[in-house]
């Protein structure tokens, strides 16, 4: 069956008319309101979702930031996340369940990295001695540094995730973290020695 609004026009009187227009027009609209309320509760039930590894970076992390000290920071540090890393989401996203000990600041490059003045940069995928070029450019500055693709922790990043399948420990840089200019609770440090070993 074709609707046809012109020959349909023509056999019912203008009262008629207007009433199956504006239920149609609600109709219409309730169907898009079902929609789009569909499309927001998916969308905030998969935002929500983090897999054990994702909380287990994410636990990590935010317990490096928390036990760390700035020595001329009041407030919340400023995690500069780099969109290369496979944890950009566990990082900077609310999960409804834990604050962040940090104000999370997506960066996709070293430019964007050294305008958002960070206070601590969390490195993906870029390279060790990419990792030591930026740190050369903050001179001066305290910064706390992690990585996820620097296994050896021997050059760049202060702290070194460590993502084996489903578990994930740190290693500790102590040359760059004496470096970096921030102070890190010792029992951070003894709990990466004992990760390193067990």
């Amino acid at each position: 069956m074709v609707f046809c609004p012109q020959l349909l026009r023509t056999s019912i009187s203008g009262a008629k008319w207007r009433i199956l227009v504006r239920n149609l027009s609600l109709i219409s609209f309730f169907r898009l309101t079902l929609v789009l309320m569909l499309f927001l509760m998916v969308g905030a039930a998969a935002a929500g979702t983090f897999t054990e590894t994702d909380k287990s970076v994410r636990s990590i992390v935010s317990g490096i930031v928390s036990y760390t000290r700035w020595p001329s920071l009041s407030g919340q540090p400023k995690l500069c996340v780099y969109a290369s890393s496979h944890y950009t989401h566990a990082l900077t996203s609310k999960d409804g369940q834990s604050e962040l000990p940090y104000t999370p600041v997506i960066v996709r490059n070293d430019q964007e990295a050294l305008s958002a003045t960070c206070d601590a940069i969390y490195f993906g995928a870029e390279s060790p001695v990419k990792q030591r070029e930026l740190i050369s450019q903050y001179q001066g500055r305290a910064l706390l540094l992690i990585s996820e693709q620097n296994p050896e922790c021997i050059i760049g990043s202060a702290f070194c995730l460590i993502i084996d399948r489903n578990h994930v420990r740190f290693s500790v840089n102590l040359d760059a973290l004496t470096r970096s200019g921030v102070r890190v609770n010792p029992d951070v440090l003894m709990l990466a020695r004992n990760k390193q070993h067990g």
